[in-house]
Order: C-alpha cells, then structure tokens, then sequence
C-alpha cells in the first residue's frame, strides 16, 4: 500500500507574498485575517489536480517568514492560529495533506530565548541554545556577545541543535503543530546543515505522533542518500532534476536529464521535484522557448520523483530575482486574478495530474530509458497495474520515433488525445510534432 506522499502532486504556496503582506512584521499591530484569501485557492488546488500543499513560512517572524519570532503563533501579517486551522481543516475535506515549514536551524533575533541573553547575557538559561555563543566577542548588532549565524546572516543567530533541551522544545513545537494544526508533514528548511542526530531523533518522535507524518528536507548540493534513508528523511528537494530539466531543454541536450535520472536511481523514486520554488528564478523565464513549458511539465510530473507546482506556474507566470530582492518570484495574486489568467497550460497540468494520481506506475515505479537523442526522449514508467511510456520531442521540427516496448503488448493508447498506437514487431512508431509529447499507456495483447 503507498503512502499519501509517494501518490501526492503538490501544491506550493508562499504566503506572505502571494497574499501581498507587510514586508515588515511590527509585533504590536493587529491580527490581518488574508487566510480569508488564502482559502479561495484550495477549491483551485483540487481542479488543477493537486493531492498536498506545501505552505510557508507561517509562522510569526519579523520579516520574510525565516526569522521565527514565535513557533506556536501564525504570523500576524497572515491571521490567527484559529485562522489556520481553518485552512488546514478546509484543505483535508478537499483530500489535500498540508505540509508546513519548519526552520529549526535558526531563529530570529526577537525570539524568547536570544532576548532572554541579550538581557541577562551569562545569566540567561539559554546561553547553551544558540552555537558558539561567546561573550568575548561581538556582533554587527553590538549586542556585546557573538554567535553562529546562519551563512552570515546576524539577523539569523543558530540553533544549537546538539543541545537536548533545543531538541525536546523543537519537538514539543511539532507536536503542538499537530495536536493543534493537524499538519501532515515539514519541509525542514536548510536541512543540509542540520545536525543529523537531531533529524534522526525526528524522524523517531514525528512516527510516533503520526504514522504517516513525512519529512522532507531542503537540500541543494550534495548526496541525497545522506539524507533519504530509514533513519532520517523520506525526501529532499531534487535540485539536481530542477537544474537538468531547464537546461537540458534549453541546451537541447536529455542526454542531461536522462544521465540525472539514472544517477539518482540508486536513492529512490521519491525525492520532491519542482521547476521553480520561491527561492527560484520562474521557469517561465528560464526557458528560451516558451513551446518548451508543457514539455517541462510533462517530464515533471512523469520522470521519478513527487512533483510540485509553484503557484502562478500553472498561469505561465514569470519572475527573476534580483541582486538584493526574491519579491519578484513572490508575487501577490488574488485568485481572482488567477483565474483570469487561466490558459491552455492550467488544462494541461490539471490532465498530467489525473494521469499521475491515477497510475500506480508513477507512484515509485521503476523507470527505464527507451530512446535517447539529443532532441527525442523516452521512457518507461513500471507499475503493478500499468506500464506507462513518455515520449517528447524537443526539436521545432516534427520527429517520427521508433520505440522498443518495455514488455509485450498490442500496443498503447495516448491518454493526451484519447488514440491508440498499434505495436509492431515490438515496437511503437510515432509522429511527435514540434516542441509535443505524449504519455502513452500499454495495452495488452
């Protein structure tokens, strides 16, 4: 039996840009209720086919949402905990799972425990929560005392995670996210420098508190299988397949993806895979060619891994950051504005995503390649009930495919155009036009 997460397409939602919020969090202004509009986007999450969202940071921070102020509060920019458990109620009677995130490598400079050593400084019972704290020293802040700060960032003091009591207050927080909230997952910001004993024991405590919790992990750069083990993590952030499938689309080159694909077929087909986050340029406007976007998609949602879609994606929306800001990949839209940008692209996710929920060959199914060319693609999906073939074409030039078949059949029917293909001499032959792909479903003999 699968889990949730191995059969989820997910939805990722950042909040405070998308609801247009105070870029600014004064902790004396009132409670701003945009859960209100953050609502109106969960019947849209189900029509484009979505099964989970990822959505955050939420709670309360000073600016951009990293900076925790308070764990047990919903940012006051987005409303009140009342506010949120609302949402997460609302999301789970449309059968979407809500994973939130959290940043427990560091914390803001207003949180309880660095005020308290700011006041009380070698006195403070929390001079053992923060890394390499030294009262011989000094911040760019002044505070008279220096610390770890996350890549730099003083705004951003670290946790001390090998400490126990950061451990049980952490885990105490996660459990009240579930008893409250009733989340269903974190994505673990900054996991890659995460002490690996902390996620262990995490990995303990968030099972016992629910079966079927996943935990997935930001990671860029690195060996995923560190990560992605029994004892750890269930998943990770493929940047690795992000980077290869805008590339190689751009550089008309899958032999990049495919080498990509079969590299990380050694840790599992569950990694969280995405085309743009809030941390990323919009793939709209990586692509040299716009034809390219349904075919990125297409490989998203069909190659190994959990996929996710940025909100506004499914609008073509674009977006580069710049030198000092990410606002741009960030956006505030209502869904009412979304709405009118609705296009030939929002069909096309919501179709993958019933063709991706509805096939068990894509919920960590075995992949084989079948065709390889610098412009032409292929591959098979296994499953136990169904074995799926993608195939794309690149090239602006209409391309005729000789496909060996992964196991015998009478042919295959495309689920994009509701045709069949018959096989021959084991082999399916297509026509893809330019800058097109398929998803074809075997049939039996």
């Amino acid at each position: 039996m699968k889990t949730w997460y191995e059969q989820a397409v997910f939805y990722h939602m950042y909040p405070l840009g998308m609801t247009g919020a105070p870029r600014e969090n004064l902790g004396d202004a009132p409670v701003q209720h945009r859960f209100e509009e953050l609502d109106l986007w969960i019947p849209h999450m189900k029509d484009l086919g979505c099964t989970a969202v990822y959505i955050g940071p939420l709670f309360e921070s000073s600016s951009h949402g990293y900076d925790t102020r308070d764990y047990r509060l919903t940012d006051r920019r987005l409303g009140d905990n009342e506010d949120f458990i609302r949402f997460v109620d609302l999301c789970h009677q449309s059968g979407i799972r809500v994973v939130v995130d959290g940043v427990f490598n560091h914390t803001g400079r207003e949180f309880f425990a660095f005020r308290d050593i700011q006041e009380n400084r070698e006195r403070s019972p929390y001079c053992g929560w923060y890394r390499n704290l030294n009262f011989g020293w000094n911040s760019p802040y002044n505070d008279g005392f220096g610390y770890d700060a996350w890549q730099g960032h003083y705004e951003l003091p670290c946790l001390n995670l090998q400490n126990p009591e950061v451990r049980n207050y952490l885990f105490d927080v996660i459990r009240f996210w579930v008893d409250t909230f009733d989340i269903d997952g974190i994505r673990l910001d900054c996991a890659n420098v995460l002490d690996f004993q902390f996620m262990k024991e995490l990995r303990q405590a968030t099972g016992q508190m629910k079966p079927d919790f996943w935990l997935m992990g930001e990671v860029i750069h690195g060996d995923y299988s560190r990560w992605v083990n029994s004892e750890m993590l269930h998943s990770v952030t493929n940047y690795e397949l992000h980077k290869s499938l805008y590339s190689g689309l751009n550089d008309h080159n899958f032999f990049e993806i495919a080498h990509n694909v079969r590299r990380l077929q050694a840790i599992g087909t569950e990694l969280y895979t995405f085309l743009d986050n809030h941390d990323e340029n919009r793939i709209a406007s990586k692509l040299k060619k716009k034809e390219h976007l349904p075919l990125a998609y297409l490989l998203l949602y069909t190659l190994p891994g959990i996929p996710s879609v940025y909100y506004g994606g499914e609008w073509a929306v674009e977006g580069m950051r710049t030198r000092d800001s990410d606002t741009a990949l960030r956006p505030c839209i209502t869904m009412a504005e979304g709405r009118k940008m609705t296009c030939g692209l929002t069909e096309w996710l919501a179709k993958l995503a019933a063709i991706h929920t509805s096939r068990d060959a894509f919920h960590a199914g075995r992949y084989q390649e079948l065709l390889l060319t610098n412009r032409q693609y292929a591959f098979a999906r296994h499953g136990e009930t169904s074995v799926l073939i993608t195939a794309v074409n690149s090239d602006d030039s209409e391309a005729v495919l000789s496909i060996p078949l992964p196991k015998a059949a009478a042919g295959a029917a495309d689920l994009m155009e509701d045709a069949i293909i018959p096989a021959e001499d084991g082999r399916l032959t297509l026509t893809l036009p330019g800058n097109t792909g398929v998803v074809l479903e075997l049939t039996e003999e």
